[in-house]
């Protein structure tokens, strides 16, 4: 299938106008549509849907896997991932309408040699309409968003996305992984089978499901890149800022306990832009608060008198993860300890997981901030809270 350079992957379930829209952009392409093929994840067995595809067939190439299982983002990018032939997996949410030289710009920008990179697009309306309730949506005909996108076209260069400003600089740089969005999003489809890049399904609902598949890609050594001229209109869909809140702070923390890094506790704390600046500092702080080089800062959780115990601002053997002698003399004989590299900015436990936190002195040889920080986590997470001086009382 070496002429076959994209394989468009979208998940969808229950928006119509939207497919309808996004398709229509798709067929509007100006690479020769035998050099793509279009693969939906929809997440429902619908005559109506079916019935939106065929009006297309003449013009795209349409693989529709179907599912009834309950709607999860990642279960249905996974269904047509897996399913791609093409050189490229682009993916694309069931909401992005797409210029007509999308296609040819992107191979011919990043592809055309067989690069290994992945190329993170604009999204233009999302930021405006993310933190803002949508209750109800009355899409424009596609000759509306046509025009939209003509004028687009026709500027030398097109910043409408927040992560492509001056602002972002610093952060994008250190974490690259942060700016790859699965709104829209491209990788060689080798590295995606070579690495089984599929999604996290435990993800669920709103949250940082594509910043976790976008670490893993960067794991891999292959770069991401903000694309030059690589964009799509992001349509209006219906959404709660709160539902997505009280999602998003359930996969933070899946996040966190998957991956815990002291950048991600940081970000969650204070978001990315202030760690990206803050990093280098934190560290300097961290290990001079600690006993020596043999030990670095950590979390740990066991039992002690029968009850659960957190500790924070513990010692930690970082080429074994277990803790100092002292420490563990807190917990009860044989108890079962469970060993984090955090600092304890942000934890990766809901709410009153614990009978009891005990915060140790080293964090308070850290800045009044950090401190802060820690102790906020602290009293969301334990029942009670415990700050011990050097004499351990």
């Amino acid at each position: 299938m070496d002429d076959l350079k994209f394989s468009v992957v979208i998940p969808y379930k229950q928006r119509l106008e939207s497919i309808r829209l996004v398709l229509s952009a798709l067929a509007e392409q100006t690479m020769d549509p035998s050099g793509f093929e279009v693969l939906i994840g929809a997440m429902e067995y619908s005559p109506e849907y079916v019935s939106t595809c065929g009006e297309f067939t003449d013009r795209l190439t349409i693989l529709s896997v179907l599912s009834a299982a309950p709607w999860n983002l990642n279960m249905a990018r996974n269904l047509a991932m897996r399913h791609a032939r093409g050189q490229v997996t682009l993916i694309m949410d069931a909401d992005m309408v797409l210029p007509t030289r999308f296609l040819e710009n992107l191979y011919e920008r990043y592809y055309v040699h067989g690069q290994n990179v992945c190329v993170a697009g604009q999204m233009i309306g999302y930021d405006e309409e993310v933190e803002t309730d949508v209750e109800h949506v009355e899409h424009a005909p596609f000759s509306h968003y046509r025009e939209v996108l003509a004028r687009f076209e026709a500027q030398d260069r097109v910043v409408e996305d927040e992560r492509w400003t001056a602002e972002h600089t610093t952060a994008f740089r250190r974490f690259p992984w942060v700016y790859a969005r699965g709104g829209l999003v491209a990788i060689p489809t080798a590295t995606v089978r070579q690495h089984d890049l599929t999604f996290d399904e435990g993800f669920q609902g709103w949250g940082p499901e594509d910043q976790e598949w976008a670490l893993r890609i960067s794991l891999t050594g292959t770069p991401i890149m903000l694309g030059e001229d690589v964009y799509g209109l992001h349509l209006p869909h219906l959404r709660s800022v709160s539902d997505n809140g009280r999602t998003a702070q359930i996969n933070n923390r899946y996040y966190l306990a998957k991956w815990p890094r002291l950048e991600l506790e940081l970000a969650l704390a204070f978001g990315w832009t202030e760690t990206a600046e803050a990093l280098p500092e934190v560290r300097r702080e961290l290990d001079a608060a600690v006993r020596g080089p043999d030990y670095s800062l950590g979390a740990v959780i066991g039992t002690a008198s029968g009850s659960s115990l957190l500790v924070l601002g513990a010692a930690i053997d970082p080429s074994t993860q277990r803790p100092a002698p002292d420490v563990a003399a807190q917990f009860d004989t044989h108890a079962e300890l469970t060993v984090l590299p955090l600092a304890g900015f942000a934890l990766p436990y809901p709410d009153g997981h614990v009978d009891e936190c005990r915060v140790l002195p080293p964090v308070a040889e850290l800045s009044d901030r950090l401190q802060d920080a820690v102790l906020r986590e602290a009293e969301r997470v334990a029942n009670t809270v415990a700050i011990l001086g050097k004499d351990g009382h």
